[in-house]
């Protein structure tokens, strides 16, 4: 017999129901997080480990291993307590050595710590391009901060797309609230649904009424297939933000949990996980393991956001399931640490290129490589430096506006090796991966920039007016996905925008000029290279929904003649190409 996650399903009656009946069994467990003498709870069996029910280790791979062979990523822990703000707001949570009820649970504090949530959010999950967990102590604390974050959303505190899991009727008071985790206590597991509790059950129904609104589905409570589906399909949207076609209406930001989803669950897009509860041994590891699936390089590492003393808790896990020193490996440094880093490379960019025209003087191959890595190094640190709550452009030596101005140099670099490409001669820079997600920001979008262009008319012939046009250009030249879409939406700045009148029109009038310019592209695409325009046209929005890139017998039947099959190739290739700068200009960053 092989068990998966042998520390959840093997220390109750059926494991030795199992041995009892086959006497001479095999048994092989695997888990992430062994249950030793430290951290064995106790059942009606007594406190058992997992070398008793399965004998010695057989191999380890730990957690250090595997984020030293980039299996996983590392985590930024931070203990939020009392601090002042660079901002000049204060936060005081109430975190440090409490373990009276009425003190976390009360109103204040909790509303302090939504407050603190919704103004990191954004940072720690890339403007959203991420969703996090938030696992709370208690059923009826998890209500209280519902209703806070749903109080907010009605102010117009928030727009975050909220929902909640539990299983009511069990649990209804947890002796975790107070930090006082009982010998029996599983430490990160749900236990059983049982359905019948009044008051939990009507707030679930309440919450899921509000997910079906946002989301128009019909979930509800009246069955356990109802509830079963309800969590299904928030496990899935979670799990699917990852795929190529998924759809913004899908996203869900925030999950508050009391222990369903923190073990066995995960979802790649998941990177940032808030902590109102005690939590210690496998299931510390367990939930803050949520969050550092490898994905790509904007994911560059698992935030946890701890609202409870966690630091002793926390450091004691890592002892059990890997090795004192496992730290150094598997956190990320301090902030200080990091902006010192940054600092570092950036000297060793002033050394390649001191001002941003000298960029465009460099000559050598290996010089321009240099400046590709160095600020490829520097755009990774400084993905890393955003997501920390104390992150403030004034501790870097280089401000956002010049610091945009390199990105759309180095871009330019990118897009020359792209050019150069086809060309016979190698690049030593065609095989540099310039890690281009890293400089696109979620929230600047076409939307974000008609936007802009609308204050920029209120402040036209202004000083300010035309600093608001050089931040414009220089989003359109840095930001990678709206460099695409650069001369055409330069074109409307230049012979549109100066005949309108009204600011409010700028919306409407750039909707027809963008469908305008897409007609036209796309009648252009289909004449030069002889396409139905009806079925490419299909064709197209296949490969939108879908995410995959079409099959050449599919591309082949768009055209009016099938090609040779020495040319097949070459166009097959050519034609899919056009039909993805296509898709790049006129669809993406489309969003409002």
């Amino acid at each position: 017999f092989i068990f998966d996650e042998c520390h959840r399903s093997q220390f109750g009656k059926t494991h030795g129901d199992i041995t009892s009946y086959f006497t001479n069994a095999q048994l092989f467990g695997f888990t992430g997080t062994p249950i030793f003498a430290d951290n064995a709870s106790k059942n009606e069996l007594g406190k058992r480990t997992t070398k008793q029910l399965f004998g010695e280790c057989l191999h380890k791979y730990v957690i250090t291993d595997a984020v030293r062979d980039e299996n996983v990523l590392r985590f930024s822990v931070e203990y939020v307590g009392k601090y002042k703000a660079k901002d000049g707001v204060e936060l005081d949570v109430e975190v440090e050595d409490i373990d009276r009820a009425e003190v976390l649970d009360d109103e204040t504090r909790l509303g302090k710590i939504v407050d603190h949530i919704l103004s990191i959010h954004d940072r720690k999950t890339h403007d959203r391009s991420f969703s996090a967990l938030f696992a709370i102590s208690s059923i009826p604390t998890l209500l209280k901060y519902y209703d806070l974050f749903r109080q907010r959303r009605e102010a117009g505190g928030h727009d975050l797309r909220i929902a909640a899991i539990y299983s009511y009727g069990t649990n209804e008071e947890d002796e975790e609230a107070v930090g006082a985790l009982p010998e029996d206590d599983t430490l990160a597991s749900e236990p059983p649904t049982t359905y019948g509790s009044g008051h939990s059950r009507e707030a679930l129904d309440r919450i899921i009424t509000d997910y079906n609104a946002q989301f128009g589905t019909a979930f509800s409570t009246r069955d356990q297939k109802g509830m079963e589906n309800y969590f299904k399909d928030i496990t899935k949207k979670l799990r699917e933000r990852e795929k190529a076609n998924a759809k913004d209406r899908d996203r869900i930001d925030l999950v508050l949990v009391v222990n369903m989803m923190l073990t066995g669950f995960d979802a790649k897009k998941v990177n940032t996980l808030y902590v109102d509860k005690k939590l210690r041994y496998h299931g510390l590891i367990q939930a803050y393991s949520r969050t550092n699936r490898i994905l790509n390089e904007k994911k560059s590492q698992g935030n946890i956001v701890a609202y409870r003393n966690l630091k002793g808790a926390t450091d004691d896990a890592l002892a059990l399931f890997s090795n004192k020193d496992a730290k150094e490996v598997i956190f990320l440094p301090p902030y200080e640490k990091l902006v010192g880093q940054f600092i570092a490379a950036y000297k060793q960019l002033l050394e390649l290129a001191p001002t941003v025209r000298s960029v465009d003087d460099l000559q050598h191959e290996e010089i321009k490589l240099a400046f590709v890595k160095v600020f490829r190094e520097l755009i990774r640190l400084l993905n890393v430096l955003k997501t920390y709550a104390e992150f403030d452009w004034r501790d870097l030596p280089v401000t956002d506006q010049v610091f945009a101005e390199y990105t759309s140099k180095y871009l330019d670099l990118r897009e020359s090796v792209q050019r150069q490409g086809t060309k016979e001669k190698q690049s030593i820079l065609e095989d540099i991966d310039f890690e281009v997600v890293l400089v696109h920001r979620d929230e600047v979008n076409v939307a974000y920039i008609l936007k802009l262009l609308a204050r920029l008319k209120e402040e036209e012939n202004t000083d300010k007016g035309k600093d608001m046009r050089k931040q414009i250009m220089s989003l359109l030249s840095s930001d990678v996905e709206l460099r695409s879409k650069r001369e055409l939406i330069e074109k409307f700045i230049a012979e549109h925008l100066p005949k309108i009148t009204d600011p409010a029109r700028i919306q409407d009038a750039f909707t027809k000029y963008w469908e305008d310019q897409r007609v036209l592209a796309l009648q252009k695409l289909c004449e030069e290279e002889h396409l139905d325009q009806k079925q490419f046209a299909n064709l197209i929005e296949s490969y939108i929904f879908s995410g995959q890139e079409p099959l050449k017998d599919d591309v082949f039947k768009c055209l009016e003649a099938r090609p040779s099959v020495l040319k097949a190739r070459e166009i097959g290739e050519r034609i899919v190409e056009r039909m993805k700068e296509y898709v790049e200009v006129f669809v993406r960053g489309m969003v409002a």
